[in-house]
């Protein structure tokens, strides 16, 4: 029993090497108005600092692509190469560190980095990352912080003690006007459905953070490439935080991934998507969220 409980759980990963999704996704690249491949978006890397991923966090069929696309930079630019994740929050960054280095065992690692529930999706990314040395930032604004913004605005961060407001970005946090504000106000369903400034104050604080982190590991690994995955309202049309990387960074190179599981996967529309990033992956509708 213990033997086909193994096999279950190597042969996703088997089966994921030998690329068998290759059907069941489509990658547009908006500049050049053709289908691309993984190893196009990984040359397309040399003339850039920063590749944002965006996904649908439920989607293993984007989770797949991220390890690809991650595996191929790690072989194109060796040495070279760091990844930031919003999966795990800044106050999590030593346990995290502590799993790359091989000092703890996983299941700690799993329980002090409070994991999402999904880890499982993610896992190929920091087993990735450990046996290559690859740095690796814990980049999200810690849950408790975000939710004091949701409840007491961003002036309330003016509050916590140092060690608090090391988890941060620098005080006070610029909350994004104009174009950004208005997806968000029509994601929630308009004004009334917000009820103040302070749920939209929280996702700043969420995408700043990022962006801060983001923008520390482009500072103090010149010349690296970095992978950048989060949801992908944070990076569409390079808006949230890929905005809020160019303040903390002004001179950083960008390109983003927009993931979708869209229904027109069998005959796209790409003019309905290129608006939103460099990069539009659809994935197959029709398959299980996850393996």
């Amino acid at each position: 029993m213990k033997a086909i409980l193994i096999i279950l759980l190597v042969l996703p990963l088997c089966v994921l090497s030998q690329d068998s999704l290759s059907t069941h996704y489509k990658i547009y690249s908006s500049s050049k108005q053709k289908i691309v491949t993984l190893d196009e978006i990984a040359n397309d890397m040399r003339k850039a600092d920063v590749l944002f991923f965006g996904e649908d966090h439920n989607d293993s069929t984007g989770h797949y692509l991220e390890y690809a696309i991650f595996k191929k930079l790690a072989d194109k630019y060796q040495g070279k190469v760091a990844l930031s994740m919003e999966m795990f929050e800044t106050d999590c960054q030593t346990p995290l560190n502590e799993y790359l280095a091989g000092l703890i065992r996983e299941k700690n690692f799993i329980t002090e980095a409070r994991a999402w529930h999904n880890y499982k999706d993610y896992r190929p990314l920091i087993e990735l990352a450990k046996t290559n040395h690859i740095p690796v930032t814990a980049a999200n604004a810690p849950a408790r912080y975000t939710n004091m913004v949701n409840r007491l605005g961003l002036g309330s961060l003016q509050q916590l003690d140092e060690k608090g407001k090391a988890l941060l970005p620098p005080l006070p946090i610029d909350t994004a006007t104009g174009a950004y504000y208005d997806k968000f106000v029509a994601i929630m369903g308009g004004h009334g459905a917000m009820g103040n400034m302070k749920m939209y104050q929280a996702q700043n604080l969420w995408d700043a953070t990022m962006g801060y982190n983001v923008a520390l590991l482009f500072r103090n690994h010149p010349g690296f490439k970095i992978l950048q995955v989060n949801g992908g309202f944070h990076s569409e049309e390079k808006l949230g935080t890929a905005a809020q990387l160019k303040k903390y960074a002004p001179n950083v190179r960008i390109l983003n991934i927009a993931a979708y599981d869209d229904d027109s996967f069998d005959n796209p529309d790409w003019s309905k998507f290129t608006s939103k990033a460099d990069y539009i992956i659809l994935t197959d509708p029709k398959l299980p969220k996850t393996f």
